[in-house]
C-alpha cells in the first residue's frame, strides 16, 4: 500500500492549524476567567468594605446614643436626687417651727373669724388675711408635691429617652 504523503502532510498541517486554534481558544477562555475572577475578587472586597464601614458607622451611632443618655440618667438622677434634698430640708423646717404654711383666706368669707394678718417684708400678700396650716397637715401637703416633682422629673427623663433616640 502506497501511502500518499501529500495527504498525510495536509493531514498533519490540518490538525496542528486545529491544535493551535484551540489553544489559541483555551488561552483566551483562560484570560477572560482570570479577568472575571479578578473582577469578582474585587467586588467581593468592595462589599466587605461597604460592609464593614457600615457596621462601624452603626456602632459609632449606637456608641454616641449610650453616651447622650447616660448623660441623661446621670441629669435626671442629679434633678431627682436635688428634689428630695430640697424637700427634705422643707420638712426639717417644717418638723422644727422653723418655717409654717399658711393659706390665704377669702376676706369677705373670714369677717367673722379674727385671724392675724401677715406681717413683714418677706410676705408677698400685703394685708391679706392667712391662716396657719397644722403641722401634719403641712407634712401631707409637701409629700404630695414630692410625689408631683417626682413624676414630673421621670416625665421628663422619659421625654428626653425618646427625643435621643429618634436623633
Amino acid at each position: 500500500m502506497v501511502v500518499p504523503w501529500r495527504l498525510v502532510g495536509v493531514l498533519a498541517l490540518v490538525l496542528a492549524g486545529f491544535g493551535s486554534a484551540w489553544q489559541f481558544q483555551d488561552w483566551r477562555y483562560g484570560r477572560q476567567f482570570a479577568e472575571q475572577s479578578r473582577l469578582h475578587g474585587e467586588a467581593l472586597n468592595q462589599l466587605a468594605t461597604a460592609g464593614a464601614d457600615a457596621q462601624k458607622a452603626e456602632q459609632d451611632k449606637r456608641l454616641a446614643l449610650e453616651q447622650k443618655l447616660a448623660a441623661s440618667e446621670q441629669s435626671h438622677y442629679r434633678k431627682l436626687s436635688d428634689a428630695q434634698r430640697d424637700q427634705d430640708r422643707l420638712r426639717d423646717r417644717l418638723a422644727t417651727a422653723d418655717l409654717r404654711l399658711s393659706v390665704l383666706i377669702d376676706a369677705d368669707s373670714a369677717s367673722g373669724c379674727d385671724l392675724p394678718k401677715a406681717t413683714g417684708a418677706g410676705g408677698v400678700d400685703h394685708a391679706a388675711v392667712r391662716a396657719r396650716l397644722d403641722p401634719a397637715h403641712a407634712q401631707r401637703i409637701i409629700a404630695i408635691t414630692d410625689t408631683g416633682d417626682r413624676g414630673l422629673i421621670a416625665l421628663q427623663a422619659c421625654q428626653d429617652y425618646v427625643r435621643n433616640l429618634q436623633h
